[in-house]
C-alpha cells in the first residue's frame, strides 16, 4: 500500500528555520560587503599632486608630510589649494620653517635603497637627508646626508636647527643625539642613549631599541641650550645638557607606566615667558594629545585631547591664537582644535606624521602653555555626550567597530590599521568583521545540516567495548 509521503511537522519547522537563517546572513554578507565597496572605491589617495584633497581656507600656509604608504609633502595655501607637492623621497618626517624666509622648509627625509652598490652592499639600506624646499619655486637643497648600512628603523625622524651652520639630530639607528656643523659635515657633539639607558630597556637591543623620534633645542629662558628629546621605546621625554649630559630630574614619563605616556612622538617645549615649563606631547599609543606643567620640580599633567576618531597621532603644535595643531596618524587626518577642543579646521591625509602651520615660527614656538591660557580638555567621552546632546542617534557599525577596538589590545589595533588599507576605519572594520562571521557561522551550518540529513554520524575513536 502506498501513501503520499508528508514531511514530519518537526521537519517543515526545520527547513522554515534554515530558511530564514540562510536569508539573515545573506542580507549580512551582501551588506558588509557593499559597506566595504563603497568605503574602497572613494578612498584617499595622496599618490600624485591631482589626488591630495583640497584643504577648508587658513589665514596661513600648512605644510604636511607623510611617511606611510607614500612619501609625500605638500604645502597648502591659505585658500586651501596645494601649492607645492613632493614625492620623491620614500619618507618625510618633521619639517620646519626657515627663519626670515616663511615659503621655505626644512625637512628630514629618508629614501631606501634597493640595489646593492658602493653605498650599500646589502639592500635594503637607507640614505638619510636634511633637505630645504622652496615652495614658491620647487627648488630642494640637500643641506646635510649620510648612508646608513639598513633601513629598518635606521631613519632621522627629526632634526633641528641651533643656527645657520649647526642642526641636532635625532639619529634613531645609532640610538644618538648629535650636533653638526653642516657647512664642514663635522660632528661637533654626541649624546649615546647607551650612557644613561640600560640595553634591557626599550626594544629588544639592536633592533630598534630607543626609536629616538624627536629632538629640540631650547632657545630661551632658565634652560636655553639644552636639547629634548623623545625616546619613545622607553616611554620618556628626557632634557639633554650639552656640558652634563642627562638632567636626571626633569625626565618626562617612566617605562611600561602607559598612564603616563605610551610610546610618544614629538614633544614640543613651551618656555617660561609663555606659561610654562609646559611640554605639548602627542601620546601615540594611548591615542590622545595632551600637555605636562613643570609644578614644584614635577610634571602633573594640564591637558589633554581627543575624540572617538583619533588613531595614533604623532604630532601637536600649540599656535599663537590658542589653537592646537594636530596630527592624526591613523585618523588619516591632520586637524585644529580651538580653546574649547572644538575642531575648526581638518584636512584628509594618508598616515600624515607632521604638520606645521607657516608664519607662526617653528612647533610650538609661539604658543602659550595650557594652563595659561585654561584649556578645556577634551575625551571621546565628551564627543560622545555631545552627539546624543545634538540628537545623533546609534550608530550599530561603529559602535561595533568600538566594541573591536576596546577587545583588542590598543598596540594589536595600530598594527592592523598601519597594514591595512588606508580606507578602512572603525565601521569599515566592522562590516568585515560581520560579513566574515557571518560567512563562517553560514558555512558551519551548512555542513552540520548536510551531515544531518545525510544521517552520517561521527564516532568516538574511543569507546568501550561492552560485551
Amino acid at each position: 500500500m502506498t501513501a503520499l509521503s508528508i514531511p514530519p511537522l518537526g521537519r517543515l519547522r526545520s527547513l522554515g528555520t534554515r530558511t530564514r537563517l540562510r536569508v539573515g546572513f545573506a542580507i549580512l554578507v551582501v551588506l558588509s560587503a557593499a559597506i566595504v565597496a563603497s568605503a574602497a572605491s572613494g578612498g584617499l589617495s595622496t599618490a600624485s599632486k591631482e589626488a591630495v584633497p583640497a584643504a577648508p581656507p587658513t589665514e596661513n600656509h600648512t605644510v604636511v608630510t607623510e611617511s606611510g604608504r607614500v612619501g609625500t609633502i605638500t604645502a597648502y595655501a591659505p585658500d586651501g589649494d596645494v601649492i607645492y607637492y613632493n614625492n620623491s623621497r620614500t619618507k618625510y618626517f618633521d619639517v620646519d620653517p626657515v627663519e626670515g624666509d616663511p615659503l621655505t622648509v626644512e625637512y628630514t627625509a629618508t629614501e631606501t635603497i634597493h640595489t646593492k652598490g658602493p653605498t650599500c652592499t646589502s639592500p635594503p639600506c637607507a640614505l638619510n637627508v636634511i633637505e630645504r624646499a622652496d615652495l614658491e619655486t620647487g627648488e630642494v637643497e640637500v643641506v646635510y646626508e649620510r648612508y646608513d648600512r639598513k633601513e629598518l628603523a635606521a631613519e632621522w625622524h627629526d632634526s633641528t636647527r641651533i643656527n645657520e651652520s649647526h642642526v641636532v639630530v635625532a639619529d634613531m639607528i645609532a640610538d644618538q643625539v648629535f650636533i653638526v656643523n653642516t657647512e664642514t659635515g663635522i660632528v661637533e657633539w654626541l649624546w649615546d642613549a647607551q650612557a644613561d639607558f640600560p640595553l634591557e630597556s626599550g626594544h629588544a637591543y639592536p633592533r630598534d631599541w630607543t626609536h629616538l623620534n624627536d629632538v629640540e633645542y631650547i632657545e630661551e629662558g632658565e634652560h636655553e641650550g639644552r636639547i629634548v628629546a623623545s625616546l619613545r621605546n622607553q616611554d620618556r621625554v628626557v632634557f639633554l645638557d650639552p656640558e652634563t649630559g642627562l638632567v636626571e630630574d626633569w625626565t618626562l614619563g617612566i617605562e611600561d607606566d602607559y598612564d603616563i605616556q605610551y610610546e610618544q612622538h614629538n614633544p614640543d617645549y613651551i618656555p617660561e615667558s609663555r606659561g610654562g615649563p609646559a611640554i605639548v606631547v602627542a601620546d601615540s599609543e594611548n591615542g590622545r594629545v595632551q600637555e605636562f606643567q613643570r609644578e614644584d620640580g614635577e610634571w602633573v599633567r594640564t591637558w589633554q585631547w581627543a575624540d572617538d576618531r583619533m588613531q595614533w597621532p604623532r604630532d601637536a603644535d600649540r599656535l599663537p591664537n590658542g589653537n592646537t595643531l594636530i596630527t592624526d596618524t591613523h585618523g588619516n587626518r591632520v586637524l585644529e582644535v580651538d580653546p574649547s577642543g572644538e575642531i575648526v579646521w581638518q584636512v584628509e591625509s594618508m598616515l600624515p606624521y607632521d604638520v606645521e602651520r607657516l608664519e607662526t615660527g617653528a612647533e610650538s614656538t609661539s604658543g602659550h602653555s595650557a594652563a595659561e591660557l585654561g584649556l578645556e580638555s577634551r575625551t571621546p567621552a565628551d564627543a560622545d555626550a555631545d552627539r546624543e546632546a545634538g540628537g545623533v542617534g546609534f550608530r550599530p557599525l561603529e559602535f561595533f567597530g568600538g566594541v573591536l577596538e576596546s577587545v583588542l589590545p590598543y598596540r594589536i589595533y595600530n598594527a592592523l590599521i598601519f597594514v591595512a588599507p588606508v580606507w578602512i576605519g572603525k565601521a569599515e572594520a566592522a562590516a568585515i568583521a560581520v560579513g566574515l562571521l557571518s560567512g563562517v557561522t553560514w558555512t558551519a551550518l551548512e555542513l552540520g545540516w548536510r551531515l544531518r540529513d545525510s544521517s552520517l554520524t561521527v564516532r568516538s575513536p574511543v569507546y568501550r567495548d561492552r560485551e
